[in-house]
């Protein structure tokens, strides 16, 4: 899954939510210096991914990509359902989109001191073009799939992958849809037996 829905699986916990954000600029089992629940929120992005790599739902939308987008397909089926997710938000939460989006970016700022250097250097970026908002909508989804084209030095030709959003619209809907209520039972259960841990 990518930031939106990694944010949203930290069940508005802040230091929860910090380390599952900042999880992937984490290497292996670097993290025995930051807080407690900051280590528990990476812990528990490493769980999320883990799920969603083995789910067979993912697997089909992935399938339908990957003939044009080979190892890219993952990535990006994981940016197609956090614009589901946004799209849909009010299913999933009671507090608008754009509040939930600021105060995340308030939380950032406010521990700013433990993030990671790449997320001290994307940060002026993702807050400045609001990227996890506009994940809401498809100009929003275009333009961080052209970013992560080139970031690839446009090996992966993932700036294309719009088209094929566009295409199958429906059936990747769908199956965010199913995926991602399993996702949030096994999240949750995930979180309560992280947090129980002292």
């Amino acid at each position: 899954m990518n930031f939106l829905a990694h944010i949203y699986l930290s069940f508005n916990d802040k230091e929860i939510t910090i380390g599952n954000f900042i999880a992937d600029s984490i290497r292996a089992n670097k993290f025995d210096h930051l807080p407690i629940n900051v280590q528990k929120g990476i812990k528990l992005h490493r769980h999320i991914d883990t799920y969603t790599d083995t789910h067979p739902i993912p697997k089909i939308s992935s399938k339908r990509l990957h003939a044009n987008y080979s190892h890219y397909s993952r990535v990006i089926v994981d940016i197609y359902y956090d614009h589901f997710l946004a799209k849909n938000w009010s299913k999933y939460s009671d507090m608008p989109l754009d509040v939930f989006v600021d105060q995340f970016y308030d939380l950032l700022e406010d521990n700013y001191e433990i993030l990671p250097i790449g997320i001290k250097k994307m940060m002026p970026y993702m807050i400045t073009d609001n990227w996890i908002f506009n994940y809401s909508i498809m100009d929003g989804i275009a333009r961080v799939l052209n970013g992560m084209n080139r970031r690839t030095n446009n090996k992966s030709k993932m700036n294309f992958a719009i088209i094929d959003l566009e295409e199958h619209y429906e059936a990747f809907e769908a199956e965010f849809t199913e995926f991602f209520e399993e996702l949030i039972t096994f999240s949750k259960q995930k979180y309560t037996s992280l947090i129980s841990i002292k």
